[in-house]
């Protein structure tokens, strides 16, 4: 960064305190907020990744960051006797002035904290511009500011005593306001959400509310602190590309199906796993790869446990490709679909990318009603659950870097392992890892052969004994 740019900006970032020492002051504001900078700890331990190197800016006493269990840490402050406290209370960090930033020498980070920073600086667009120069393509940032609802509170508690004074007016954002900030800076938002509403501690009436209320829809709007998570708009870039298709009991629509394939990215391989077929599939795949001529590579394994999401784990972990696609072998989704995944994936308009098949009419017998009803119960679910919209969960048609996908694989004991379809298991791992989720509406068609797999009410109950975890570890924390 430029040292006096850097100057320039973070001369406001920690908000020279009035009339006493800025150490004391601190240490007397952190006593009274305890409750609330432990809720704020919780809240950043659920956002960011263990794996993930951070940098916080205006880290203030280097509490926050020094208590997560990350292994990089980086504390970015502007007042000196902040930064000698922290140095001292937290040796096992690394703080460092807001005007030596030269000192990282071109690090770039995996996550870039800013705790109600952005209400504090002077300039919000040179501020965004310049941590450009310390993120990657993956980089997040996390930001955490006041809900404008709790403003005349906030300005009570200032009043009080009960909240750092400024020497200046702090800037207030809204959500819409703050993420045209960021727009305006080539960055696009992942997600969003709300957190506390209660922030100091009344014993269970403060943990209950904050836990189990503040989550639920119309209540959430009066919570104290917004959250958002953003990321630099991507570059496109073309990948090599591994189609997996887990097959059984799909004789009928194999034969044929490498002809409707087609080429995408740079290579493009099938790999077929079949397993448990009470006819023909497998003969019939080795009998249409054994015929095929063109410019698809392809791979058969057999399926070592029952269900569509061993399957695609196993031909996920057998992939050489950059980009990872699942097809369903009863071609409900043509395969003629797959290029719109791909173009999104490459454009980086995504990391998860689902087809949606409730956007189109399907054909009269593609969806049974009580299907149809599960999709769209699940669909409001995951909506809530996620804090992204999703209309349609279950779509076999989706698409994920093998990058990402390895960094789910590691959280996957987050989440309970019994997704029969694996869908569930994507969308979770990708929600917990903060990727976008985007979705491509696709047509929906009959079936040409045979009968689902799946049983509407065994396999609904299980998915939806799915939600329940899955609800504890993103939502009711």
């Amino acid at each position: 960064m430029n040292q006096s740019i850097s100057k320039f900006i973070f001369q406001r970032l920690s908000g020279e305190l009035k009339n006493s020492s800025s150490v004391s002051k601190w240490r007397n504001f952190y006593r009274l907020n305890n409750y609330y900078r432990k809720e704020l700890l919780k809240l950043s331990s659920h956002i960011i990744p263990l794996h993930a190197s951070i940098i916080e800016f205006g880290s203030k006493g280097g509490e926050l960051l020094s208590a997560l269990s990350n292994k990089v840490k980086v504390g970015v402050e502007y007042d000196a006797g902040l930064i000698s406290y922290a140095k001292k209370r937290h040796p096992q960090t690394r703080f460092i002035k807001g005007d030596n930033l030269n000192s990282l020498k071109g690090r770039k980070f995996d996550y870039i904290l800013l705790t109600n920073i952005l209400s504090e600086v002077e300039d919000i667009q040179l501020f965004l511009k310049e941590i450009k120069k310390i993120s990657h393509a993956d980089t997040k940032i996390v930001v955490f500011y006041f809900n404008l609802l709790w403003k005349p509170a906030l300005d009570l508690g200032e009043r009080l005593g009960l909240k750092m004074s400024l020497d200046r007016q702090p800037n207030w954002l809204s959500v819409r306001e703050l993420e045209n900030l960021f727009y305006i800076e080539s960055y696009e938002v992942v997600r969003w959400g709300r957190s506390f509403l209660v922030p100091y501690n009344f014993g269970f009436v403060s943990d209950f509310v904050n836990k189990y209320l503040v989550p639920l829809p119309l209540i959430n709007n009066f919570c104290l602190i917004n959250y958002s998570i953003f990321r630099l708009k991507p570059r496109r870039k073309n990948y090599s590309t591994s189609v997996v298709i887990p097959a059984r009991n799909e004789e009928g629509t194999i034969r044929g199906i490498l002809q409707k394939i087609p080429k995408l990215g740079t290579s493009t391989e099938v790999i077929f796993v079949e397993g448990f077929s009470k006819d023909n599939t497998y003969l019939a795949i080795k009998d249409e790869i054994k015929k095929y001529k063109g410019p698809l590579s392809l791979r058969l394994f057999k399926g070592r446990r029952r269900g569509k999401g061993s399957a695609v784990r196993l031909g996920f972990s057998k992939a050489a490709g950059e980009l990872l696609m699942i097809l369903d072998a009863d071609l409900t989704v043509a395969p003629s679909e797959l290029p719109k995944f791909y173009d999104a994936a490459s454009s980086g308009l995504g990391d998860l990318i689902i087809g949606s098949r409730l956007i189109y009419p399907m054909d009269k017998e593609a969806m049974r009603f009580l299907n149809y009803v599960g999709n769209r119960f699940f669909s409001w679910a995951f909506t809530f659950l996620l804090g992204q919209p999703i209309k349609d969960t279950l779509c076999g048609t989706k698409v994920i870097l093998k990058r990402d996908y390895s960094k789910i694989v590691k959280n996957r004991k987050i989440f309970a392992d019994f997704d029969p379809f694996g869908d569930f298991d994507l969308i979770f791992g990708a929600a917990k890892l903060n990727l976008k989720i985007l979705e491509i509406p696709v047509r929906y068609r009959e079936r040409t052969y045979g009968k689902t797999n799946i049983s509407r009410f065994e396999h609904g109950l299980l998915l939806l004994r799915m939600l329940f975890p899955a609800a504890k570890k993103l939502k009711f924390m």
